[in-house]
C-alpha cells in the first residue's frame, strides 16, 4: 500500500526561456529598506515563510493542540501509575452520647475479660471503668479529628491500549502543525510571485501609458495648429484614461495580496513591508525542471501521512473495544488513625474498646468482565467496520494522489507552454506599439490605427499576466502535493 507512485508520462520537451527583458524590470519596482527605516520589513520568500511560521495564529493554536495532545497522552499513562490521596476530618458530634448497656455484654458493669491496656496502648483502669458504668449507661461521645492515606494502582488492557492511542493521537496533531505550514507556506508564495508578477505589468503600463501621453499631448498641438482633427486626440485620450484604470486596479490588486500576505503572517494593515527578492529568482526553468522531475513519495505528502496515520487510531481503537474483555487488578494500601479531641483518659479508653477499626489495610482486586448484555460485542463490531471503513478510504486516497499527481504535471506543463507563447506574444505586441507609435509621430498611420495597437497591447499584458498566474499556481500545487 505504501508504495512510491511514479509519474506518468514524459516531460514535454520545452523551450526554457523566460522573457529576461519583462522579468529584469521588476527588480526595478522593488522598494528597499534601509537601515533608517524601523517601519519597514523587508523580506525574501524564504524569511516571509519563516516569519509566519513563527507569527501566524492558525500555526500556533495547531502547536498548542500538539502540547494538548502530549498532556492527554501523559494522563493517559498516569492512569496506570499509583494514585494516592490523604484525607484529615474533623468531627463534632454535637453533645451525642453512646448507649454503653447493649455493649456491655449483659451487664452495664460487667467488665469481665477487659484488659488493662486499651488498643491505643493506654492504661486502662478497670475499677474505674466499673465505676463509671455504673453510674451511667451512656457516654458523651467527644469531637474526633481522624486522618488517613490511601494508595491505589488499577492495571488494565484499557488502559495500556488507551496509551497507545493517546501517543497516536500526539503524532497526528503534530502532523496537523506539518500540514498547516504547508498551507500557509504555499499561500504566502503564491502571493508573493502574484505580487512580482503585478508590479512588472504596473511596469510596462506605467512605461505605455508614458508614451501614449506623449502621443497626445503631440496630436493635441497637431489639433491646435490645424494639421490634426479633435477625433483623433478624443480617441487617445480615451486609451489614456484606459491605461490609467489598468495601472490603478493593478496597484489595488497589489496592496490587496499585501494584505493577505500580512494576515498570513500576523503583521498589522498598516506596517509596510518590502518583498527584496526578483520574480525570476522564485520562479524559473530550473526549479520548475527540478520539480517536474521529482517522484511522489506517499511517505512525504502530509494529507497520506495524516490519513494513515488515522488508519491506524482507527485499528487501535478496534484494539481498545477489545480490551473490555481483559480483566483488570488493583492494589491498594489505607493506613487510617484518630484521636479525640478534649477527652479524658476514661472517655477514651471506653471508646476504643469498642473500635475495631484497623490502621493499616494492604489488598488487591481482580475485576473480570463476564456479561455486559452484548454491549461490549457491539462496540466492537462498530470499531471493526470504522476501521474497515478507514482501510478503503486510504487505499482510496492512493489512487487519487496518483490521479492528482499526473493531473498537476500536465497542469504545470500546460501553462509554462501558455505562458511562454504569451511571453513571445506580448514582445511582439511591444515591438508592434513602439512602432506605432514612431509612425504616428511622423502622420503615416491614424490615430485610430494607433489606439488599436495599444488596446492589443493591453490585451496581451493582461493574457500574459494571467498566464504567469496560472503557472504559478500550478508549480506551487504540485510543490503540495510532492512536499518539496
Amino acid at each position: 500500500m505504501k508504495r512510491i507512485l511514479k509519474k506518468g508520462g514524459c516531460l514535454l520537451t520545452l523551450s526554457m526561456l523566460f522573457s529576461a527583458s519583462l522579468f529584469a524590470q521588476t527588480g526595478d519596482s522593488l522598494r528597499s529598506a534601509t537601515d533608517n527605516d524601523a517601519n519597514v520589513l523587508a523580506f525574501s520568500l524564504d524569511e516571509a515563510k519563516k516569519y509566519a511560521i513563527e507569527h501566524n495564529r492558525t500555526i500556533q493554536n495547531a502547536s498548542y493542540d500538539v502540547k494538548k495532545a502530549e498532556a492527554a497522552k501523559w494522563k493517559a499513562i498516569a492512569s496506570m501509575l499509583p494514585q494516592v490521596s490523604g484525607d484529615v476530618t474533623y468531627s463534632n458530634l454535637c453533645g451525642y452520647k453512646r448507649d454503653l448497656s447493649g455493649l456491655m455484654g449483659g451487664g452495664r458493669s460487667s467488665f469481665t475479660g477487659i484488659s488493662d491496656t486499651s488498643n491505643a496502648g493506654m492504661a486502662v483502669d478497670t475499677a474505674s471503668l466499673q465505676q463509671a458504668s455504673a453510674s451511667s449507661s451512656e457516654i458523651k461521645v467527644p469531637s474526633t479529628v481522624s486522618w488517613g492515606v490511601s494508595v491505589m494502582a488499577t492495571i488494565s488492557g484499557v488502559q495500556i491500549v488507551g496509551v497507545r492511542v493517546a501517543k497516536i493521537a500526539q503524532e497526528l496533531s503534530m502532523m496537523a502543525v506539518g500540514k498547516t505550514d504547508q498551507v500557509i507556506t504555499s499561500n504566502i508564495e503564491t502571493s508573493y510571485v502574484n505580487i512580482l508578477a503585478l508590479q512588472t505589468t504596473v511596469q510596462l503600463l506605467e512605461s505605455n501609458l508614458e508614451n501614449m501621453d506623449k502621443m497626445y499631448n503631440m496630436t493635441v498641438n497637431a489639433v491646435n495648429a490645424g494639421v490634426a482633427e479633435q477625433n483623433d486626440a478624443d480617441q487617445i485620450a480615451i486609451q489614456v484614461a484606459s491605461m490609467k484604470s489598468a495601472v490603478n486596479t493593478t496597484k489595488r490588486t497589489i496592496e490587496v495580496l499585501y494584505n493577505t500576505i500580512r494576515t498570513m503572517m500576523g503583521i498589522a494593515a498598516d506596517q509596510e513591508i518590502v518583498l527584496t527578492q526578483k520574480l525570476e529568482d522564485v520562479v524559473n526553468p530550473g526549479s520548475i525542471l527540478s520539480l517536474m522531475g521529482a517522484d511522489l513519495n506517499l511517505n512525504n505528502n502530509y494529507d497520506y501521512r495524516i490519513k494513515s496515520k488515522s488508519t491506524e487510531l482507527t485499528k487501535k481503537q478496534l484494539n481498545l473495544s477489545k480490551a473490555a474483555y481483559i480483566p483488570s487488578l488493583t492494589a491498594f494500601y489505607n493506613y487510617s488513625d484518630y484521636k479525640y479531641v478534649n477527652a479524658d483518659e476514661q472517655t477514651e479508653a471506653i471508646l476504643d474498646m469498642f473500635s475495631s477499626s484497623p490502621k493499616n489495610t494492604v489488598g488487591f482486586k481482580l475485576s473480570v468482565p463476564i456479561w455486559s448484555s452484548g454491549s461490549r460485542w457491539a462496540d466492537v463490531r462498530s470499531a471493526k467496520m470504522d476501521y474497515e471503513k478507514a482501510l478503503n478510504e486510504l487505499e482510496d486516497m492512493e489512487l487519487q494522489l496518483g490521479i492528482q499527481e499526473k493531473q498537476l504535471r500536465y497542469n504545470l506543463t500546460s501553462a509554462y507552454e501558455n505562458f511562454e507563447i504569451q511571453s513571445n506574444n506580448i514582445d511582439v505586441m511591444q515591438r508592434v506599439f513602439k512602432s506605432n507609435s514612431e509612425k504616428f509621430k511622423y502622420g503615416t498611420i491614424s490615430s485610430m490605427q494607433l489606439t488599436t495597437s495599444s488596446t492589443e497591447l493591453i490585451s496581451a499584458q493582461n493574457t500574459y499576466i494571467t498566464a504567469l498566474m496560472d503557472m504559478v499556481s500550478a508549480y506551487v500545487n504540485l510543490k503540495v502535493l510532492l512536499n518539496k
